[in-house]
């Protein structure tokens, strides 16, 4: 019987890692999504701006209030803190909160919030509330969680109203993270193709384009918000006005890219599979749209994600200022309104915790587009 030779593995014999195979066989977008993989920052800011996204898309169901709702009882109450353990030590499964009533400060005899240990109320999941639109579609009075009547539940506290401050920054969400996409969206879809344009035709259609970028950026940004502000009506339905600041910050917003779009074609439109291209008769179109677009498409996505943090901060400061959003309507900068007064932090200072949303969501867009620029270039180390 013929035996079988069994050749095994010497040391001096080494297996190909895993790693190294993929990048052998992976294509241009395997090994961008392969680093951007292992940029843990940047995917912690992707799942974190998927949340807030996410809050934004159901805030009336999240939202235990609506904008109108407010208790003059509950004028600048401090936050409530959920409770598992009562006044006499007790612990309970379901968490609760206490009811506030109103006391004055012996040494300020200004008016505070105190718990009332005998009113005890359980927070619940999926109760009735105001009635709303879900998605904009169904009308139901279906909200994520409250506590039963007639208690009251301010997780963040409230504002000089009485409106609940945890409710309005959920719903403010709406358009504080709406705009800049909507308007970024618009600006980048100006950008390419009036930056495609000026950069692959040249001549006189260049250099009218580059005058009048040049018109529009020599404006200081804050006097040009202000002037465009100005010229909207003032009472106007909140849709409009929310339109109206879209095309604000996309007429601002588009000339950064436009520029940038127009060195690219500029540097590309003479490469040979270009010329290729125009010598086997592909018309100008296909040829922006097959072979020079893609050239430059991963930088293009960064530079879109770095763009959006500076609309954020655009929205908000408008709004700060009341040149934005205006109530009835509400974003984190209408929010930030009554923390213009430093008597009102000093007392109040929950009312700064809009704030922090803006933070965490202009953080999360630089990493992400950190992490997005390390992996559109995923052969450098």
């Amino acid at each position: 019987m013929r035996t079988i030779p069994v050749f095994r593995r010497t040391r001096t014999e080494t297996a190909k890692p895993p790693a190294a195979k993929d990048i052998q066989y992976s294509s241009q977008w395997r090994l961008i999504y392969l680093k951007f993989k292992r940029h843990k920052l940047a995917r912690i800011s992707m799942y974190a701006l998927g949340l807030l996204y996410l809050v934004a898309l159901f805030a009336q169901f999240i939202a235990p209030y609506g904008l109108q709702s407010y208790d003059s009882k509950y004028v600048n109450a401090s936050p409530m803190s959920l409770r598992f353990v009562d006044s006499e030590g007790k612990f309970h499964l379901q968490p609760f909160v206490y009811e506030l009533k109103s006391a004055r400060d012996p040494e300020t005899m200004r008016k505070i919030f105190v718990a009332d240990t005998e009113k005890r109320y359980s927070l619940r999941f999926f109760v009735k509330g105001e009635e709303y639109k879900f998605l904009g579609l169904i009308p139901t009075t279906r909200h994520l969680f409250g506590v039963e009547e007639p208690g009251r539940l301010f997780l963040l506290g409230t504002d000089a109203m009485g409106r609940d401050l945890f409710s309005r920054v959920v719903l403010g969400s709406q358009i504080s993270l709406s705009i800049p996409l909507v308007g970024v969206g618009i600006s980048f879809v100006l950008g390419l193709i009036i930056g495609g344009i000026s950069g692959y035709f040249g001549g006189w259609i260049d250099s009218i384009i580059q005058r009048i970028i040049e018109i529009i950026r020599s404006f200081p940004t804050l006097p040009l918000w202000m002037a465009l502000s100005a010229a909207i009506p003032p009472r106007i339905p909140i849709v409009t006005m929310y339109l109206y600041i879209v095309i604000i910050f996309a007429f601002i917003g588009w000339t950064d890219l436009a520029r940038v779009v127009r060195g690219k074609f500029i540097s590309l439109k003479n490469e040979d599979y270009v010329v290729a291209a125009k010598i086997a008769g592909v018309g100008n179109t296909k040829i922006i749209v097959k072979h020079l677009l893609p050239g430059f498409l991963s930088y293009l996505v960064v530079a879109t994600t770095l763009a959006i943090p500076n609309m954020i901060l655009g929205e908000t400061a408008m709004s700060f200022l009341g040149l934005g959003i205006r109530s009835p309507a509400t974003s984190w900068g209408v929010l930030l309104q009554e923390a213009q007064k430093i008597e009102n932090v000093a007392l109040y200072p929950w009312k700064l915790i809009p704030l922090g949303f803006v933070i965490l969501t202009v953080l999360a867009y630089n990493f992400l587009g950190d992490g997005l620029r390390d992996a559109a270039d995923p052969y450098k180390k």
